[in-house]
């Protein structure tokens, strides 16, 4: 079973940390491994169990990720405003 799943009553009182989301990597990965084995030997039917676990990890682990205050996004890059101002000093250079 996944350790992902938490009784209701236990719900919101887990503590996240770099461990937890090791384990929940690790077992996705063995998750991906098991359903590639079962999806090669022909046995698709039996993938949709440990698909569905592996929708809730990764399910979880967003919404880890989205809720981290440090996950802050990376400053924009605007290539198109260098290309515009080296264009427009070859301009005056060649002028």
């Amino acid at each position: 079973m996944s350790i992902v799943f938490v009784p209701k009553k236990l719900r919101g009182k887990a503590k996240v940390n770099q461990e937890t989301i090791q384990r929940l990597l690790d077992e996705n990965d063995q998750l991906i491994r098991c359903i590639t084995e079962y999806m090669q030997k022909g046995r698709a039917v039996e993938c949709v169990q440990y698909q569905q676990i592996l929708h809730r990890n990764i399910v979880y682990l967003a919404t880890i990720a989205d809720a981290s205050p440090d996950n802050t996004p990376p400053p924009p890059t605007n290539s198109t405003s260098n290309e515009t101002s080296m264009t427009s000093v070859d301009g005056q250079g060649g002028s």
